[in-house]
């Protein structure tokens, strides 16, 4: 009887121990790194509690700015902090040659068979949504219609155009390519850009800058993220999107990536396959305006063949312009650089 009695103790004392200790490696949190505002709000709502929901794993979040969280990142190397990381296309070059991304088994990710091939942006990391800079601008007060780059040289636009600082690459592209260049030998549109300088009103350094900039008039045309012009057209702002017939839209895509030396490599992937599924990608398209990546993602009517918008091979062919990341990665602080002292300094 004692006996009988020690061991129904002992089980008992194993079960709640077991019970203990399950709910803690459940608990064991997913960290994401992305950007903040309306950014990580989408992914924590479309993706995150999607993933929650299915796998019981709750999700944290890293939030900041795209070097910032970078340069964390390189500091963290040993020992990682974050496990998932979203950036842009080009900064997730910088991760990769950092050795902070691993290496990625596309056999985990089975969606990542539906995605365009713009979207594999390499070994390491993978596009999950898509925008483009271009031109927009207010019909209220610019009355002369824009269809390409080259219009934003015409002396009728003086002082009326917004052009971001912090990241000089898509007018320096365009430059180059109307100069019969591109982003390798982005010199050759060097002195198309000083001619620009009249027609300059502000610079941005931020995305609310420039919504700010566009809400008052200060810049009614500008070099715009597509994602913030839909925004302002939301908001009732008469603001034209451009799909210029001459260059076309410098296309951004924001990727994501698994660190290299995470714990968490089954979850990560199970994430980035979530991301990638068609029902995710359609919700994505809903909450940022952004185009998908994967094939067969429905798209509202009304963003269909919008800038940034891309549904097909042949859109991604004939409406975008994409950079070479590696190109980019590498002379964006000589952009900056040069950018700063030749057009923004008076």
């Amino acid at each position: 009887m004692v006996q009988q009695r020690r061991f129904t103790l002992t089980l008992a004392l194993a079960l709640l121990l077991g019970a203990l200790g399950s709910p803690a490696s459940a608990a064991d949190p997913l960290v994401v790194s992305t950007w903040g505002g309306n950014w990580k709000d989408t992914v924590e709502r479309v993706i995150a509690k999607p993933f929650t929901q299915k796998t019981g794993i709750p999700v944290e979040f890293e939030v900041g700015g795209t070097i910032d969280r970078l340069s964390k990142a390189r500091v963290a190397k040993a020992q990682p902090l974050v496990d998932i990381t979203f950036t842009t296309t080009h900064v997730g070059r910088l991760y990769i040659s950092d050795g902070l991304f691993q290496k990625l088994d596309l056999a985990k990710i089975p969606n990542a068979r539906e995605i365009f091939r713009e979207a594999i942006r390499s070994d390491f990391h993978l596009g999950v949504w898509a925008y483009v800079y271009t031109i927009a601008y207010r019909t209220d007060q610019v009355k002369a219609e824009i269809t390409k780059w080259a219009d934003l040289w015409d002396p009728k636009f003086a002082r009326k155009i917004g052009l971001p600082d912090f990241d000089p690459s898509h007018i320096i592209t365009v430059s180059a390519l109307l100069g019969g260049g591109n982003e390798k030998d982005w010199q050759k549109g060097q002195e198309r850009l000083r001619r620009l300088k009249p027609n300059i009103a502000a610079f941005f350094s931020t995305d609310a800058q420039s919504q700010d900039l566009m809400k008052t008039g200060e810049a009614p045309i500008q070099v715009m993220l597509s994602v913030n012009a839909f925004h302002l057209v939301e908001q009732g702002l008469p603001v034209k999107l451009v799909s210029p017939k001459d260059v076309g839209g410098i296309v951004g895509i924001d990727t994501v990536g698994i660190m290299a030396g995470t714990k968490k490599v089954e979850a990560a992937y199970q994430f980035l396959n979530l991301a990638l599924s068609r029902e995710v990608q359609e919700q994505l398209v809903q909450g940022f305006k952004a185009g998908p990546v994967h094939a067969k993602a429905r798209v509202p009517e009304k963003l269909r063949g919008q800038p940034g918008v891309f549904t097909t091979p042949q859109e991604w062919k004939e409406k975008a312009y994409i950079l070479d990341d590696e190109t980019r990665a590498k002379n964006l602080p000589a952009w900056k650089e040069w950018f700063n002292a030749s057009i923004v300094a008076k």
